[in-house]
């Protein structure tokens, strides 16, 4: 007859620290709720290029400058100013007239 050496199908494996399993799921978890924590800042905050919302309930059009004052200007000197128009609303902004532009002339 031949003798073969017989192994466990499963062979198990000693543990070195029996104690070091319930620091790991504890840091384990520590890790998942700072997570949970900094993804909800970060999804509360507006992203690049994102407008934060400042009127519930109806469109709302901010502009980011409501004056102008290019100072002394000598006759057929080009200038050029530029306006950021938003919608600080909750709601789509419709137009229904055309816009125009007022220039007020100085002294």
């Amino acid at each position: 007859m031949n003798q073969e050496s017989t192994k466990p199908l499963f062979p198990t494996t000693s543990r070195k620290n029996p104690r070091s399993t319930p620091l790991i799921l504890a840091l384990v978890g520590i890790a998942l709720i700072a997570f949970g924590i900094i993804a909800f800042l970060v999804g509360r905050q507006p992203q690049a290029g994102q407008i934060p919302i400042e009127v519930k309930g109806a469109p709302h059009l901010k502009v980011d400058q409501e004056i102008v004052d290019l100072g002394d200007v000598k006759l057929n000197q080009h200038v050029y100013v530029t306006f950021e128009l938003s919608n600080v609303g909750d709601q789509p902004l419709k137009f229904t007239k055309e816009p125009y532009i007022e220039v007020v002339e100085g002294c």
